[in-house]
């Protein structure tokens, strides 16, 4: 069963299911790899039972998926006990908790209560994104519960995307989509990425996709739609550039087009 994601995150994918719904309905592969997984967009829309390898290298992340997959009431009891409002925010923003539920119950709350749902931390490693405001409810129990179900099968790994080769074999399918800004396509997108994921890593990526496909396994690849990123990967062939409505948020916000770069080995038209 098809699910939506129950974290919100700056750059997924939730877009991408809903304008290619016929691909991943049709998709046929053996197992599932998500090696940038952040709200798993992908993961949860193609509604498999099959085994799925999801992994990121944010530690807080991985370690909530994990708390969801084994213990999704203890994480729901968690988020029960905090309100909506700023003074609970920034308290539960400052607290330290020792326990993974404890941990992956403030990484949900804050991730649905805080500022336009980003992560971010600072210096220090403390997460400093400011209260958002929203009045939509954080906690939806249903949806945790079937977030659950859907990781059963799934391997949950906090690791770089190099060190998931060895679980991808032939027949497999993988969905990369790495952590890249659209915004500064035109102006300063290699200095802003840089702490992002460098070109280096684009191009430790770019070899990735190759040893993928001498393995006979199905890729796609988002990416940013810029001069550099077509270069880097050139072998893959042209890039598909789609064009999608993003929100700028704060007070402020308003709806643009900004677009992305996808690559695949697949025969479907995008």
């Amino acid at each position: 069963m098809s699910i939506a994601p129950f974290l919100r995150w700056a750059g997924g994918k939730s877009w991408f299911t809903r304008r290619y719904k016929a691909l991943f309905e049709n998709l046929k592969f053996n197992s599932y790899h998500e090696p940038f997984l952040g709200s798993g967009s992908i993961f949860f829309s193609l509604g498999t039972q099959k085994t799925a390898y999801l992994s990121d290298t944010n530690e807080e992340l991985i370690e909530t998926y994990l708390a969801i997959k084994d213990t999704p009431h203890l994480v729901i009891s968690e988020l029960a006990k905090v309100k909506n409002d700023k003074e609970s925010y920034y308290e539960v923003r400052s607290a330290k908790y020792t326990t993974p539920v404890k941990r992956a119950a403030r990484f949900i709350y804050l991730n649905q209560t805080s500022f336009n749902g980003l992560y971010r931390v600072n210096l220090k490693g403390q997460y400093n994104v400011p209260y958002g405001n929203r009045t939509k409810d954080f906690l939806d129990e249903t949806l945790l519960l079937q977030a659950s179900n859907a990781l059963q099968n799934a391997t949950l790994e906090c690791c770089d995307f190099e060190s998931t080769l060895n679980n991808i074999h032939e027949g497999d399918f993988v969905f990369l989509d790495p952590p890249y800004t659209v915004s500064h396509n035109d102006n300063g997108f290699i200095k802003y990425n840089q702490n992002i994921f460098s070109l280096e890593d684009q191009y430790r990526l770019a070899n990735f996709i190759t040893r993928l496909c001498h393995k006979g396994c199905n890729y796609i690849l988002t990416n940013a739609a810029h001069p550099e990123i077509g270069k880097i990967f050139s072998d893959q062939g042209d890039p598909t550039e789609v064009y999608r409505v993003s929100l700028i948020g704060g007070k402020r916000a308003y709806r643009g087009l900004t677009s992305e770069y996808i690559f695949t080995n697949l025969e479907f038209e995008l």
